[in-house]
């Protein structure tokens, strides 16, 4: 906090750092005995009418009010990571997106409009990386004109908790009424530690996916545009695990996406009744050789902010959390589980 040369806590943010990194102090429980403080950091969204709008890195918002403020100052960006890749925003915005190619595609300015037929909700949503080149409402109008002439609801990804993210668009959609349906989160490590975390023996790699790794697969009755989707991207790879019986679905699959020197994890799934047999592992050490031998170095996955599982295995092999991301869904419409 902001102390001045007397001692004491000071309000040094305005309205014109709307936009900018703060930290606040500010009481909890404003005029009773014995209140606590609590402090906030995140970006600045808003201030009017007397309440601040500060954006956590975890994309929630917090509301404070400009009466119970105690303490204020502008901070930096957070530091860089000092372990595994470093990577902005972007560069991880435009490789996720390559990852998992929708099957048409058009730009509104620096938004990336994506659709394949209603398969998740990260092909069917718009990217913006910059300006629309419209005012916003112009541009959300246009978007919702896009999604509805395919009959699909309309998507906004947004990022939050990293240099250059969205934190300003987050709240200006929460304002015009978007529902934000799913929060996940990017994790970045170093591809080297993850191939040498298991000999990966009795794993198949193939470059399609075949009748056994879409039985496995969690998404059943997979179309012909879901195909197209789990195929596409610069160099695929499936993962199987065959199990002892082979007119069953398989004991474990996977799916790795090398692009540069990136390589992606996606769809690692065991059978439950496998499960902490080290199959998972396996799986990600044996993409991981492949993507090595292709020259990536770094990795990247996705991972559901409640699957503590998942992200306990995942911190071990070395990654971490780079930013948040979000579907915001436009307003009136009921959206789909996907």
């Amino acid at each position: 906090m902001e102390i001045s040369a007397a001692g004491r806590l000071e309000v040094r943010i305005t309205t014109a750092d709307v936009g900018k990194r703060v930290s606040v102090r500010r009481l909890s429980e404003a005029g009773v005995a014995g209140e606590k403080f609590t402090d906030t950091v995140g970006v600045l969204t808003s201030w009017t009418d007397g309440v601040l709008l500060i954006t956590r890195k975890s994309g929630e918002s917090v509301r404070v009010a400009e009466s119970a403020l105690v303490a204020g100052k502008v901070v930096p960006d957070a530091p860089a990571r000092r372990r595994g890749p470093a990577a902005s925003y972007e560069e991880l915005a435009r490789v996720t997106a390559r990852a998992w190619p929708p099957v048409e595609g058009e730009w509104l300015g620096a938004w990336r409009l994506r659709a394949a037929g209603g398969f998740t909700r990260r092909a069917n949503s718009v990217l913006p990386l910059g300006d629309p080149g419209l005012p916003l409402d112009e541009a959300l109008t246009a978007v919702r004109r896009w999604y509805g002439e395919r009959g699909l609801p309309a998507y906004v990804q947004t990022a939050t908790g990293a240099e250059g993210t969205q934190e300003l668009l987050c709240a200006e959609l929460e304002r015009r009424g978007w529902i934000r349906e799913v929060t996940a989160e990017v994790w970045t490590g170093p591809l080297a530690p993850v191939a040498d975390l298991a000999e990966g023996t009795g794993v198949v790699l193939s470059r399609e996916a075949d009748e056994a790794w879409l039985a496995r697969y969690q998404r059943k009755g997979v179309s012909d545009v879901a195909l197209r989707v789990l195929g596409a991207g610069p160099s695929v790879w499936f993962a199987t695990v065959p199990g002892a019986d082979p007119t069953v679905a398989p004991a474990a699959i996977g799916r790795c996406v090398v692009d540069g020197r990136w390589a992606s994890f996606a769809a690692v799934e065991v059978d439950p009744a496998r499960r902490r047999q080290g199959l998972a592992t396996a799986v990600m050490a044996a993409l991981a050789r492949r993507a090595l031998d292709e020259g990536a170095s770094a990795a990247w996955l996705q991972v559901e902010t409640d699957n503590t599982g998942a992200r306990a295995l995942y911190a071990g092999m070395g990654f971490a959390l780079h930013h948040a991301y979000h579907h915001y869904r436009e307003p009136g419409d009921a959206g789909t589980d996907r």
